[in-house]
């Protein structure tokens, strides 16, 4: 088993082509199924139901304004979390699909909590009635409580083995094979489907530790890492990057990050303050405590960027621009790139000549940052070339208007 290596400067940009010339970037956002408000919302990895929520609730009139904006800005797809702190992301999603056009879905969800023959035939249904529009990002689990209260009590090494053999069966059914198994865990007996999803949806899947990184070069077509400073994700990539090799295979590589970009650097991180501001130091202590119980390598991770303490906004700043403000009362992704559009192109830049390929990005509030970073940070990008609007969307049809009566 081969362990992540340490990295203590970032891989050479020129190891994959340098950015000129590798594929344009995907961009998808977020869905804040547990609410959503101006200030930091709680929740997240790991978190209970009782941390998340927020000002504006968790409907499906509010997520389908978010859906609209970030189908209208140019984002590809909309990552769904999944957890007893938000709702439900197969059945919010399969609702949300007839609000929209064009975006996709990137379910997270379970494989410890259902058949992976149901999940193979619910992921045919969804790319059926939606158009092809499912994504899935596989979560194996890295909290024990949280596990339990599904009824899953496996020590977390098993359900990393659990989880490869769920995706082993799953992905031969999406093959239109018949499927037996009699595995540690899983056991099914002629598992076929009477239609196979078209297209197959490309699986995401995250996970710092051994045994996380050997599921992920076997089975993922996306590897996600949260948004650690560049070193540390230049190191992940390479990793999981040899161990796919190993096994005859490529895999692309997304990060997950929160943003807070405005038009001038200043004013992004006078916002970044002003969430600050209003975090209580008790929330910040409960938070903390719950996180530090968590068998998540990734989250032991996301905890060592910042003290746990409420400090001025720029003291979490762990590496330009790179904000480890969120994680203070998030589980998961706790990071956020904070500046000037300029400044998160810059940084998104920079990620992408390590070898990052996809981008999830999110905001609070999720329906107003949509715009921030569709209309000022998208661009941005797209006038590099590292950035092409998804075909079909308003902003690949968006062109400069005429001016009445000026004849410009």
């Amino acid at each position: 088993m081969t362990e992540a290596p340490v990295l203590t400067s970032p891989a050479d940009p020129a190891h994959d082509g340098g950015a000129a010339g590798r594929p344009p970037l995907v961009a998808h956002w977020f869905l804040p199924t547990y609410g959503d408000s101006r200030g930091l919302v709680g929740g997240g990895h790991g978190m209970a139901a009782t941390a998340a929520g927020g000002s504006r609730p968790a409907s499906l009139g509010y997520l389908t304004q978010v859906v609209r904006a970030a189908e209208t800005v140019g984002f590809e797809a909309a990552l769904t979390p999944a957890g007893l702190w938000c709702e439900d992301a197969w059945l919010t999603t399969a609702m949300l699909a007839g609000a929209s056009e064009r975006l996709k879905f990137l379910v997270a969800f379970r494989p410890g909590l259902l058949s992976p023959t149901l999940a193979a035939q619910m992921a045919a249904t969804f790319q059926r009635h939606s158009g092809g529009r499912l994504l899935l990002n596989v979560v194996t689990g890295g909290e024990p409580a949280e596990q339990r209260a599904y009824g899953d009590f496996l020590g977390k090494d098993d359900r990393y083995r659990r989880c490869g053999e769920f995706l082993q069966v799953v992905r031969g059914l999406w093959r239109g094979e018949t499927v037996d198994l009699v595995g540690e865990h899983i056991q099914v007996e002629g598992a076929r489907l009477e239609t196979v999803p078209d297209p197959v949806p490309p699986v995401y899947f995250g996970g710092s530790s051994p045994l996380a990184g050997e599921v992920a070069a076997e089975h993922s077509d996306v590897y996600l890492t949260w948004g650690e400073p560049p070193a540390q994700v230049a190191q992940k990539i390479e990793w999981i990057r040899g161990l796919a090799a190993a096994r005859g295979r490529t895999v692309r590589f997304g990060i997950r990050l929160h943003v807070i970009t405005r038009d001038t650097s200043d004013a992004a991180w006078a916002q970044a303050e002003t969430l600050l501001a209003g975090i209580p130091q008790g929330m910040i202590d409960e938070v903390q405590a719950n996180l530090a119980r968590s068998e998540s390598e990734g989250q032991r991770r996301m905890r060592a960027l910042h003290s746990g303490g409420t400090a001025r906004a720029a003291d979490l700043e762990v590496s330009p621009n790179l904000w480890a403000g969120v994680g203070l009362v998030r589980g998961g992704a706790g990071t956020a790139l904070v500046g000037s559009h300029t400044e998160v192109a810059d940084r998104i830049a920079e990620y992408h000549a390590l070898g990052i390929d996809e981008i999830v990005l999110s905001g609070h509030p999720h329906l107003e940052e949509a715009y921030w970073v569709g209309e000022g940070v998208l661009p941005e990008l797209g006038r590099r070339g590292l950035w092409v609007p998804p075909a079909g969307s308003p902003a690949a049809a968006s062109a400069p208007a005429s001016i009445p009566f000026t004849g410009r």
